[in-house]
Parts: C-alpha cells; sequence; structure tokens
C-alpha cells in the first residue's frame, strides 16, 4: 500500500506507468530533434496547427512593435522634462534601425520582421538564436546588425559528445549559465551542401565579449531548473493533432469515395464489349490479359459519371457506407478543445469560431487568452528584446546619437522601456471606451496603459490631438464659422456642442457620457505641452 493513489503500483492503471526521471536536458536532449521536425511538419501540414501558430503571432505580437523609452529618471537624477526629452530622442534614433532593414545582418527583414521569426521559431521548434554581429557598410548608419540562427544550427560537435558541459550544443558553467554556444556554419538539413562532421564547419561563439557586450540572443522557454533548450509549444498535443489529421483525411477520403461510386458492374463479356457499350474510352482487350495485374491497375479512374468494371472471375460485394458520420462534428470538435487546453488558447479562438458562444462567454475566453499572451510578450521582451536594445544602445551611446553619461555603470537605467505591440480588439468598442473612461475617472488606470491596449502611444495621441483641435479653430477662424462649429471639426460630441447655446460649455469627447468639469476653448497661444511639429 502506498500513502498516495498516484504511486500505487498494484494499480493496473497506474502499475506500469514508471516515466524516466532524469533531468531537464538528459530527458529533452536525446529527443529534441524528433520532436523539433515532428512540429514543422505538423505546421507545414495540419491546417489547425498553422493556425495556431498563426494566431499566436498575431496575437502576441501582431502588425507592430514600438519602442517606448522610459529612462529611470530617479535613478539619474533627471526631472521631467529631461526625460521626456531624452526619450523622445532615443526613440527617433532606434526607429532610424528598426525600422529599416540596418538591423537585419541578411538586410531583408526590420526588427519588427527578425521578433516574428524569432518567436515563431521559438514556438514551432522550441527556442531561436540571433548573433550580435559588427558588420559596417559604406551606406549604413549603424553597423550593429542581428543574424537570425535556425536551433538545428546549434549542437554538439561530434569529438565533443562526451563534455558534460555541452548540452544540447550550449557550454554551460558549474551554475549552469550559458558560456558559449556550438554553431554548425551550414544547416545540417541543406540538401544543397554537403555536410560532414569536420571541425572547419564548427564555429564556438562565446555569450559576451571581454568587454559584457552581448554576442548571442537565445530564447526559449525554460520550465526546469537546469534546462539549456527549449522544446516546441506542439509538444504536448503532437499526437492528438496527427492521429486527428489522418482521421480527417480518412473521413474525406471515404465521402469522397461514397459520393464517386454509385454501382458496380459484374460480367462475362469482355473490355472491348463493355468499351464499345458504354463509349467510355477503356482500354482494348489487352487491359485483362494477365490475372497478375493488380485491382487497382484494371480499375479506371474514378471520377463522377464513371462505371466501374470488374473483370469475370472477381465478385465484390457493394457497399455504401453511410458518409458523413453523423457523430462527426461532435468527435472532431471535442478533440479540438483538447488541443485548444494543451496550447492554452480558448477553443473558439483556436478554430475561429465563435457561432455557438455568446457574448459574455466570448469576452470571458478572449480574457483567458490575453493573459497568456502578455504573458509571452513579457517573456519576448525580457529573453529577445530588451538584449537587443541594450546592444543597440551600446552603439547609439559610442556614436553620441544618444547623451548617456557613465552608461555601463547606468545601463539599467538607461534602457529601461515599454514596447507597444498591437492593440488587442474589442468585441464592443463602445462599452469598451466607457470601460476605459471610467477606469481613468477612478484613477485606476492611465491613459498611457489605455493607449497601450490600443497599440499606441499615448505622448503620440496627445500630441496629434492637440494639433487637431488648434487647427480646429483655425479653420473655424478662417471660414468665418461660429465657435461651436470648430469643436464639432475637433470630434466632440453634439450633445455637448449644443449646450454653448445656454451657456454651459460641457464639451465631452464624442465616445463619453461625462459629468467632467467643462472643457473651455484652448488659448489663442498653443499649450507648450502641444508640440507643433509635424513631422511625423
Amino acid at each position: 500500500m502506498t500513502a498516495h493513489n498516484a504511486a500505487a503500483q498494484d494499480d493496473p492503471a497506474l502499475g506500469t506507468w514508471i516515466p524516466h526521471a532524469g533531468s531537464a536536458d538528459s530527458d529533452l536532449e536525446g529527443e529534441l530533434g524528433t520532436i523539433t521536425t515532428r512540429a514543422r511538419d505538423l505546421v507545414r501540414n495540419n491546417p489547425i496547427a498553422s493556425g495556431a501558430a498563426a494566431t499566436l503571432k498575431d496575437n502576441v505580437i501582431g502588425h507592430q512593435m514600438r519602442l517606448s523609452a522610459q529612462p529611470k529618471g530617479r535613478l539619474l537624477g533627471w526631472d521631467k522634462d529631461k526625460a521626456s526629452t531624452w526619450s523622445n530622442n532615443t526613440e527617433d534614433q532606434f526607429a532610424t534601425w528598426a525600422d529599416s532593414t540596418e538591423c537585419d545582418a541578411a538586410r531583408s527583414q526590420t526588427f519588427l520582421g527578425l521578433t516574428l521569426q524569432a518567436f515563431t521559431g521559438a514556438m514551432i521548434n522550441g527556442d531561436s538564436f540571433g548573433l550580435v554581429m559588427w558588420l559596417p557598410r559604406p551606406d549604413g548608419r549603424w553597423s550593429t546588425r542581428i543574424q537570425t540562427i535556425e536551433s538545428d544550427r546549434v549542437a554538439t560537435p561530434p569529438w565533443l559528445m562526451h563534455d558534460k558541459t555541452i548540452r544540447g550544443g550550449v557550454k554551460v558553467d558549474a551554475f549552469n549559465a550559458p558560456v558559449g554556444y556550438w554553431i554548425q556554419k551550414q544547416h545540417p538539413g541543406d540538401n544543397l551542401l554537403l555536410h560532414t562532421a569536420s571541425k572547419d564547419n564548427w564555429e564556438y561563439v562565446t555569450e559576451f565579449t571581454p568587454l559584457g557586450t552581448r554576442r548571442v540572443i537565445h530564447l526559449f522557454e525554460k520550465e526546469r531548473s537546469g534546462q539549456s533548450r527549449g522544446k516546441s509549444i506542439f509538444t504536448s498535443v503532437m499526437r492528438e493533432f496527427k492521429m486527428l489529421g489522418e482521421y480527417l483525411g480518412y473521413e474525406l477520403q471515404a465521402s469522397m469515395l461514397n459520393a464517386m461510386i454509385a454501382r458496380m458492374i459484374k460480367t462475362d463479356m469482355s473490355p472491348d464489349s463493355v468499351a464499345e457499350l458504354f463509349g467510355d474510352g477503356m482500354d482494348d482487350g489487352s487491359y485483362y490479359a494477365t490475372a497478375s495485374k493488380s485491382i487497382n491497375q484494371r480499375s479506371m479512374k474514378g471520377t463522377g459519371g464513371k462505371f466501374q468494371v470488374i473483370p469475370a472471375g472477381f465478385v465484390m460485394d457493394e457497399s455504401a457506407p453511410v458518409r458523413p458520420n453523423a457523430a462527426f462534428g461532435e468527435f472532431v470538435e471535442s478533440i479540438d478543445r483538447v488541443i485548444a487546453a494543451g496550447l492554452n488558447i480558448p477553443y473558439e479562438l483556436l478554430l475561429k469560431d465563435f457561432s455557438k458562444t455568446n457574448y459574455s462567454s466570448a469576452r470571458a475566453s478572449l480574457i483567458e487568452a490575453w493573459r497568456f499572451f502578455h504573458s509571452k510578450r513579457r517573456w519576448l521582451q525580457d529573453q529577445w528584446v530588451n538584449p537587443i536594445y541594450e546592444v543597440w544602445m551600446e552603439e547609439a551611446v559610442d556614436l553620441d546619437r544618444v547623451d548617456a553619461p557613465d552608461f555601463y555603470q547606468n545601463k539599467f537605467a538607461y534602457t529601461a522601456c515599454r514596447w507597444v505591440f498591437s492593440g488587442r480588439g474589442s468585441i464592443d468598442p463602445v462599452k469598451d471606451a466607457k470601460a476605459a473612461e471610467l477606469r481613468l475617472k477612478m484613477s485606476h488606470s492611465t491613459q498611457q496603459e489605455e493607449c497601450a491596449e490600443l497599440g499606441k502611444d499615448y505622448e503620440d495621441v496627445q500630441n496629434q490631438r492637440g494639433r487637431e483641435l488648434k487647427q480646429a479653430f483655425n479653420v473655424a477662424d478662417e471660414l468665418g464659422l461660429p465657435e461651436e462649429a470648430a469643436y464639432y471639426l475637433a470630434g466632440y460630441s453634439v450633445a455637448g456642442v449644443d449646450s454653448l447655446a445656454t451657456g454651459e460649455e460641457n464639451l465631452e469627447p464624442y465616445y463619453a457620457d461625462s459629468d467632467e468639469e467643462p472643457i473651455s476653448k484652448p488659448d489663442d497661444k498653443p499649450s507648450e505641452a502641444v508640440s507643433e511639429d509635424n513631422d511625423e
């Protein structure tokens, strides 16, 4: 007897269940190659797996990734104005690198493209690698560039298999901290190249330079202590994906055959006579000359409106399977829900099917999904985006394009930032806008947070709204329109503008039902907080 039923040895259901008790690396390293190749095959050929990968990429990152520099002003002894000015300059300088192909060693993608590629690789392969390169070019503004490395190229060289400090190509120290990586110069699966185990095909790259600059960015999710490599997000549901895909194929094939074959003809007539009778372009008598030919060879191509001819001596029962299977939909849906749970994605979002859910259920599902997406965003920032930003900052400071005295002593303060990704969208925009207004009124949120949820930078939004309001009054003055017309042009509500006629200037944004203090006409001279620059 055991104290815990989970440890029972005499239970028929558990007696033969004795998993291997290995370390994180021993459990994974020998099986990683098989898991990775199977995961890639799933994404290539399974529509649900391919959609799951796209769903993760679109929701965690999306179509944009913008830097919002937020230096720790108190640590640096800065006031708010200096921190804001420094942030704006740093963001503009970073955009010249990140929003162009200068950041890519291959000169083909922007920083957003590199991040999408790295994230997708980490989800499917288990991990992604980026090499920090110093590649000056005559036409380049920057020399820091990122070379993406597929996970297959990082492996333990054959002559170092005995070295226990190398785990899947990652050399670690006594604390399991990575100190270097063995990288193959060509992909081992490249059919265009003759891959050998020669030492000339390998290169060892240290984690940091002697001066402390990071050289390798390794993106993977560390689930266990001592884990050196990552595994695909499809690992736990791979069997279900594979079997469900085959089942779908068999059901579709059976339905097609059931639709094509209505009757079979068994006859003692010669094939030539049958061909002459039906005029169906069949072969001559030699078609059935020998009995050794397979039935498939003797069969006509099964297409709609055709007859299937069976030679004399063969007997085949008529089969009429019922297709589609009445329980097919419910069965597939139940398996899809298991897969969705394993991927931590709501079923409705995984299948893009909200036809069987109501507003409340859909909102609850999306809230759970966004908890997962936000955790992945934070992981991506900590493991990939922020380290690369720090590397770029070193060059920017070295070139005096960013003013950062004592940078290496205060690197944390200078490189503190947020990243604005794509907004999460809205099921009911009006309700969400009113909820945002209420959170701001109750001081439960900030404009920065609310704009970030929409995928926008709040400073850009404020400055643009200020310019629009100023422009609206300029247009009203030029055209001789009444003052309230300017508010119409600026986008305030009709009810708020109508209150001007009674002398109660209770203007409010078009989305709000607000009891705020009246919004008065801006001064003739724009506020210093409103930028007049139009070079967006």
